[in-house]
């Protein structure tokens, strides 16, 4: 971390922990989406599931 008068300014990190830490927000992400979607009924159950896949085949 770099401070400047004594206040954090900037933070210098290493390429593969910036790129883990990108990923894992982007997991957030995806969760946020799935839990905002399961709050507003956008979800179907899994009975069935076969059928429209075999139906988006055709």
């Amino acid at each position: 971390m770099i401070t400047q008068n004594g206040e954090a300014k900037a933070v210098i990190q290493g390429v593969v922990s910036y790129t883990r830490t990108q990923e894992l927000l982007a997991l957030f992400k995806l969760l946020a989406i799935a839990r905002d979607d399961v709050a507003a009924g956008r979800v179907q159950s899994l009975a069935g599931l076969r059928e429209r896949i075999r139906g988006r085949i055709r």
